[in-house]
């Protein structure tokens, strides 16, 4: 294996996002946005059937118990169903006996209604950190084969700046794991973040295509890991009252996603995060390893 791509989502309610933390969201506002999220995934499931493309979807556990039909026909059309946690906290509000339990829950759930195995891990706003570190002994232990949380830079909400760009073993206290981290691009020294989220929705469409094709370039394995969420192909949901930075991150290029999908699909393969992962053991090139904590 030289390179994959891998298109995933991270699949939760808009008022879940880190950056409504806190707000008090109405009950029947919330109601709005599970009924929005249900229906931003079906319109990104037709999509991605177009473009015949398979892609992995990290979803919250408490989804599996509200909308079980929805991630059965997930992974019914032959997507791979990973976790997003329970109810989308991030890592820093658990102690490592309480993350195990959250991983279990999620774990479980989502192989009840799947019938099948969950093998992948997403944290939410990417929060497996140096802080956090102690979270890939919990992930090894739950039995999880890869997680894809760590991201090789600098910002003010996750970030480890030093990992390794592409596949590489995170090591914790006593356990470790495959990591995925989602894709950078290697410019000026820097690691700039081109994965997804808001940087897909800011950046020209060229600097997550450039980044795309230096990962196919990098000697060794590589996964070109991106990210999207459902909410983020919903120009017409109610907008939250967030403060002003943190209302232009995730407001701004809402209204081109769709478009901009298509085009990264016509122009790039896609495999599934498990298949990426396979293919890396099947080649048996050794990976970096990178303690964590």
């Amino acid at each position: 294996m030289s390179a994959a791509n891998v298109a995933s989502f991270d699949i939760e309610e808009h008022f879940r996002i880190e950056a409504a933390v806190g707000l008090n969201c109405p009950a029947e506002l919330r109601a709005d946005y599970a009924t929005r999220m249900e229906a931003a995934t079906r319109r990104l499931l037709a999509q991605l059937a177009e473009a015949q493309v398979l892609a992995t979807f990290f979803v919250v556990g408490e989804i599996a118990r509200s909308h079980p039909g929805l991630v059965r026909d997930i992974h019914a059309a032959g997507h791979e169903v990973g976790s997003h946690s329970w109810d989308h906290r991030r890592v820093h509000r658990f102690t490592p006996a309480s993350f195990r339990d959250d991983l279990r829950a999620s774990k479980d759930a989502l192989e009840q209604v799947t019938g099948a195995p969950v093998f992948g891990f997403r944290a939410p706003t990417f929060s497996v950190m140096r802080e956090t570190g102690w979270a890939v002994d919990a992930l090894a232990d739950c039995g999880f084969v890869y997680d894809s949380s760590i991201f090789p830079v600098r910002h003010d909400r996750y970030g480890v700046p030093d990992a390794p760009r592409g596949p590489f073993v995170a090591q914790g206290a006593a356990g470790e794991i495959l990591e995925l981290p989602p894709l950078t691009y290697r410019v000026g020294g820097v690691n700039l973040p081109v994965a997804g989220g808001g940087y897909f929705r800011l950046f020209p469409l060229a600097v997550m295509r450039a980044g795309l094709r230096q990962a196919a370039r990098a000697a060794g394995p590589n996964v070109g890991m991106l990210y999207f969420h459902p909410w983020e192909f919903d120009p017409g949901q109610p907008r939250l009252p967030l403060k002003r930075l943190s209302r232009w991150r995730t407001y701004v290029g809402v209204d081109r996603t769709t478009a901009r999908l298509a085009s990264l699909l016509r122009a790039f393969p896609f495999t599934r995060a498990i298949d990426a992962v396979r293919a890396i053991r099947a080649s048996g090139v050794p990976l970096p390893r990178f303690r964590v904590a």
